[in-house]
């Protein structure tokens, strides 16, 4: 249910295991990767996100970037952290491209696939027989009316793609389940992109990232936040983020203001390039997470996935790569010959490993704004400044920021930044400074 990125990815992932794959989506074929009201913003495709790309899709970030993508690679993706570059990794990389791009590419390798249809449909319900789900409830999209006529499609195994405004919730508790329970955090963050016209300036960067550091107390206005990406079609996007009453809008003066506030990058786009359409804002109210294994039952024959199982800021560029990693958790999951009539819990169980620690990420970082006001984790001062002593070490030397930036690029565990041998190394740097 769903045809966006993580309903495309999950498709991907069931073909292997399915004799048929239905994907339900209102606009049909053409709506694909199309539903998602933030797709024209940037997005990153984490190194993570790579891998499993590429894990799916043979070939893909090749065939990316024959197509126009850009691969960035070593100093050619650049952090910054309160204007001050960060020691580069030689091993890092990130693809430059806008998420419709990325999406028709995997929409026309799903498609390709023998076993893969698409229903032009909108999910209506749940169908259940006893203690699982065995099909869907539909309305073909080209019914009209307030009572559109409904129609049933059979299944094995139904997978919840539908994101923010999924209905699941709704229709376990019509049909006497309970919905899992939801954590959120208001975040109140509104950002903006803009694409500019790209030439010969700065040849060596593929990406330039800008955030606020602990140096400030991550105060937005000292250190302005932003990045910039090398993209498809000779174009620069760049997105500018700010919270509660510091929200980006699409006034250009004032999106041109803003970067040249940033970091040098970001300043040169605004001096030298000129836009390529218009600017687009959105604004993302409150993070938020469902736990499924906090309940005691659930229906065998259902799984969730992508922004129907968390919705993190986006700031911190988790989003398509937590999906990514979602669909092999549910690969992994059928891989191990559990039957897909019973109620999943080895799947939510490893998926949970991962929404949990995007989770740790973006929640840690969004509490040292000062319009946020919890909820704070047990521990939460202790792992703040633990925190900020590993982000200011990880300035100045690259072992710490090689891995810093594991975590950040989903390859590694938060806890990873708490090992002692990450911590003695951090007190050693940050004394010889």
């Amino acid at each position: 249910m769903g045809g966006s990125w993580a309903g495309l990815l999950a498709a991907r992932v069931l073909a292997d295991h399915a004799d048929e794959v239905v994907i339900i989506e209102p606009d049909g074929e053409g709506g694909l990767g199309r539903g998602a009201p933030h797709r024209q913003q940037l997005h990153a495709l984490l190194s993570m996100g790579h891998t499993q790309l590429d894990r799916w899709f043979p070939g893909m970030i090749d065939a990316l970037v024959e197509d126009g993508a850009q691969l960035g690679t070593g100093p050619a993706v650049q952090y910054y952290v309160d204007g001050t570059l960060k020691a580069y990794i030689p091993d890092n990389a990130m693809v430059g491209a806008t998420r419709p791009f990325l999406e028709e590419h995997v929409r026309r390798r799903v498609l390709a696939l023998h076993n893969v249809t698409v229903l032009a449909a909108r999910a209506r319900g749940l169908l259940f027989a006893g203690s699982r789900v065995c099909g869907v409830r539909f309305s073909p999209s080209d019914e009209t009316g307030s009572a559109p006529a409904l129609e049933e499609l059979d299944a094995d195994l139904v997978a919840d793609a539908m994101g923010r405004s999924s209905r699941l919730s709704n229709w376990l508790a019509e049909n006497g389940w309970d919905p899992a329970p939801m954590d959120r955090m208001q975040v109140d963050l509104g950002y903006a992109t803009a694409s500019f016209h790209r030439g010969d300036e700065l040849p060596d960067t593929v990406v330039a990232h800008a955030s606020p550091g602990p140096a400030n107390g991550y105060n937005q206005h000292l250190s302005e936040p932003g990045a910039l990406v090398a993209v498809e079609g000779n174009r620069w996007s760049v997105v500018l983020v700010g919270y509660s009453d510091y929200r980006p809008g699409s006034d250009p003066e004032q999106f041109l203001l803003r970067m040249r506030r940033c970091v040098a990058p970001i300043r040169e786009v605004a001096d030298r390039c000129s836009f390529d359409g218009d600017i687009e804002t959105f604004h993302f109210r409150e993070s938020q997470r469902r736990t499924f294994t906090r309940l005691n039952r659930f229906p065998g024959g259902l799984v969730a996935l992508g922004d129907s199982v968390a919705s993190v800021n986006p700031a911190y560029g988790q989003g398509l790569t937590l999906a990514t990693l979602g669909a092999s958790s549910l690969s992994a999951h059928l891989r191990s010959g559990t039957s897909p009539r019973l109620p999943a819990w080895d799947y939510f169980r490893r998926l949970g490993v991962v929404v949990d620690a995007a989770w740790q990420v973006s929640t840690t970082a969004d509490l040292a704004q000062p319009h946020v006001t919890g909820p704070y984790p047990p521990g939460y001062q202790l792992i703040r400044w633990a925190g900020d002593k590993v982000v200011e070490a990880s300035v100045i030397d690259p072992a710490v920021n090689k891995e810093f930036m594991d975590v950040v690029n989903m390859r590694k565990h938060p806890r990873a930044l708490t090992s002692p041998r990450v911590l003695m190394r951090t007190v050693r740097v940050l004394a010889r400074r």
